[in-house]
């Protein structure tokens, strides 16, 4: 047995193997070694560790697939091209089958046009003869190869470690702090090693899609493909076509054969998007591929065997089209074998916090921008606000509000949307849906205004009350238009012509001043000032 080699200890010629975990130099690259010819191994680790290299010896290839099994992968592998038992291409496919990322240099005595390509084929990183020449150019080039594949494994890290903290970001996107949303991750954990059909329900925007590919990740497919059909976006004639392929030829315009998305698929997940805008002929066709696990082409009589796993969205009512005869109630029980209902964003406010500051962190660094600071009369607006595009509404909101940095834009979209809810009239309550407004949010200035954080609460009360005093006025004034949209112009600018002559006064008509305790824009206020008529005089 080959003992583990630790200061001036030597290993065992005849030895089959090393591993010696509690030994590793955690600070230098860990370079493992598979040859079977020991004195060459002697001299590749004396090699390496003149260079500042961990070096592990192995003597056979079963021997290194067993260590990576109990311990860390190495920084990079030398691998021998010819040994005994498992030699070294099949030992490199058996790495790159567990450890895609792993850097394996292959080794070998000859320069072998064919086993290079084979090698390259496989996965390997890089095929060095090994150095045997007096000027040494053969230790040059296994010293490049060698700090090439460390800098290449160093940046796989790093993309991996990205990717992960997108993930972060995508969980909180999708997961939020509810309890809703944290029944369903625990419900992907429980089928993640299934492969039962799921049938995922919601709003638009609510994140369907998201919750699939999490679905995908957490499943024992996670390596394999994840592709995305949306049934509305195609007529039926051409989604046929894209979900199962077409040989050249099947129907004009097939100048090709082309393979489908359940090729595409194949061994991995497909997700149906809109299955509900489906027609009822296509739908006869994905229940045969569901239930045999094959299909034909179009223009083709040869069937095509896949193993894919399906995920099916909707935002319609499955049910009813069952009724109506526009969705089969075969294909209905197949997809919905477990089903998830993701709530509207209205429904989870209390995550609007959580997922503001995700998509903030997110796009801040997408675009490489400073993060802007959203401020509480902003965010209280936000949780006022109905979303009715739900998460993605609100994704793109924050998205805009990144790029243009001016929180004014996004604060008088929201309210704009605020104001055309359906408000008191007569005496009538409102509708159980409509948001009761904040007072601060109750007597804005007119929709064309570009409005800021709102006005202080000590100033707002009387200027409100006084603004309401006006509107009895205005509405007999006007009440014989026979406009309810005129009366409501007409009462909204003389509250506005009364809060900016009260303000003008109080900062002795100190424009900028006043621009800034209103709230607006100094360019907006000049504009008001303009249409109200307003003068010092």
């Amino acid at each position: 047995m080959l003992t583990a080699v630790s200061g001036d200890r030597r290993e065992d010629p005849t030895a089959v193997g090393q591993w010696a975990a509690s030994g590793r130099d955690m600070s230098k690259p860990y370079i493992a070694i598979v040859d079977d010819d020991s004195a060459f191994a002697s001299y590749l680790r004396t090699f390496l560790s003149l260079r500042g290299y961990d070096a592990r010896y192995y003597t056979r290839g079963d021997e290194l697939l067993a260590a990576m099994k109990q311990a860390e992968a190495p920084d990079a592998v030398l691998l021998d091209v010819m040994m005994p038992g498992l030699d070294g291409m099949a030992t490199l496919r058996a790495i790159k089958a567990t450890r895609p990322d792993a850097q394996v240099i292959m080794l070998s005595g000859r320069n072998t046009a064919a086993t290079i390509v084979e090698a390259v084929r496989a996965g390997a990183t890089d095929y060095v003869v090994k150095p045997d020449d007096p000027e040494g150019l053969g230790e040059i080039a296994l010293d490049v190869a060698i700090k090439n594949a460390i800098e290449k494994n160093r940046l796989v890290s790093e993309i991996t470690e990205l990717r992960q903290q997108l993930t972060d970001d995508e969980d909180v996107a999708v997961w939020g702090t509810s309890e809703s949303m944290r029944r369903i991750a625990t419900v992907i954990e429980q089928v993640g090693d299934s492969d039962v059909a799921v049938l995922i329900r919601g709003e638009s925007g609510v994140g369907k899609e998201l919750v699939s590919r999490a679905i995908h990740q957490r499943s024992i497919r996670r390596n394999k493909p994840f592709v995305k059909v949306n049934c509305a976006a195609l007529p039926a004639e051409l989604l046929e076509s894209e979900l199962f392929g077409h040989e050249k030829g099947a129907f004009t315009g097939a100048a090709n054969t082309r393979i489908g998305k359940f090729e595409q698929a194949d061994s991995g997940t497909l997700m149906l998007d809109e299955i509900g805008e489906m027609k009822p002929a296509l739908q006869a066709k994905l229940l045969h591929v569901l239930q045999d696990a094959e299909f034909t082409k179009l223009g083709s009589n040869k069937r095509v065997e896949v193993d894919v796993r399906i995920v099916a969205a909707t935002n319609r009512d499955l049910e009813k089209m069952m009724v109506t005869g526009d969705f089969r109630e075969d294909l209905y029980y197949r997809l919905r074998v477990i089903e998830l209902t993701v709530p509207a964003l209205r429904e989870r406010r209390d995550e609007i916090p959580t997922l503001t500051d995700s998509f903030v962190s997110r796009y801040s660094r997408k675009y490489k921008r400073t993060p802007p600071r959203i401020s509480p009369a902003l965010r209280q607006l936000f949780l006022q606000y109905e979303w009715p595009g739900n998460i993605r509404e609100l994704e793109n909101m924050i998205k805009r509000l990144v790029i243009l940095q001016d929180e004014q834009l996004v604060f008088s979209e929201i309210e704009r949307a605020l104001r055309k809810v359906p408000a008191t009239l007569a005496g009538a309550a409102a509708p159980a849906e409509a948001p009761q407004l904040a007072p601060a949010v109750a007597a804005p200035l007119s929709p064309g205004a570009q409005t800021a954080p709102l006005l202080p609460e000590t100033d707002l009360a009387s200027d409100v009350d006084e603004a309401a005093s006006l509107q009895p006025a205005a509405e007999a004034a006007d009440e014989s238009s026979g406009s309810l949209a005129a009366v409501a112009k007409a009462a909204a600018m003389k509250a506005e012509r009364a809060l900016i002559e009260k303000t003008l006064t109080q900062v002795h008509w100190n424009r900028r001043k006043a621009a800034q305790s209103l709230g607006v824009s100094y360019k907006t206020l000049l504009n008001k000032i303009k249409e109200c008529a307003i003068s010092r005089d």
